[in-house]
């Protein structure tokens, strides 16, 4: 699988020899649906908690007697039929969202979004990506010359201080080092911006 590598203006500079187990797989949505969702499963922190009937508070006093007003009886206004009771099922604070994926299935699914991306033109791979100063015009500027002024995720083997520096107030721009990828990221943006280095992180990782 060959991708594109371009140079600071933009154009296209080289070809890069990648892994056809990593670029050049069939993309399986089923698959790549499931690794997405239990992502931000396992990111979910679960400290909701709900109150049960017992735990509201509410009156002890009967709403009404028990016999010839015509209604069905009731006992308390915390029941869960009334609105403001406890409910049936409460959440518990010490609830567990997360989802197992198998990491065979995990290299599976990142492989699909990184072949769909490829063949999509969303994957662009640069040589290296550096920046002189930490100073967010100066990286706004090389993004804009290569043609990448929107919503970008930038991925590089090892992320130095300017690099980060500059990227941060970039509300549309988010940086990461390859092995900090996941999958929301890469299908929430447009385009997907690799440094060779990154791409030899990926194959060894996933490959």
């Amino acid at each position: 699988m060959e991708l594109k590598v371009i140079n600071e203006q933009g154009q296209e500079a080289a070809k890069l020899q990648a892994s056809d187990v990593l670029f050049g797989r069939e993309f399986n949505e089923a698959l790549v649906h499931q690794i997405v969702v239990a992502y931000q499963a396992n990111a979910r922190s679960g400290d909701s908690k709900q109150k049960d009937r017992s735990e509201v508070r509410h009156t002890t006093t009967k709403p009404w007697r028990q016999k010839g007003t015509g209604r069905a009886r009731s006992g308390s206004n915390g029941s869960p039929l009334w609105r403001g009771g406890g409910r049936i099922f409460p959440n518990s604070p010490d609830q567990n969202y997360s989802q197992k994926v198998n990491k065979k299935m995990f290299r599976a699914g990142m492989a699909a979004i990184l072949s769909e991306l490829a063949r999509q033109d969303r994957l662009i791979v640069v040589d290296d990506l550096a920046i002189d100063a930490p100073k967010t015009k100066l990286f706004s500027a090389k993004l804009k010359n290569m043609g990448l002024d929107g919503n970008l995720l930038v991925i590089t083997d090892e992320l130095n201080e300017n690099l980060y520096l500059s990227s941060r107030n970039l509300p549309n721009v988010l940086v990461l080092e390859a092995h900090e990828t996941d999958p929301v990221s890469l299908v929430r943006f447009a385009k997907v911006l690799v440094t060779k280095n990154a791409v030899a992180k990926f194959e060894e990782m996933w490959g």
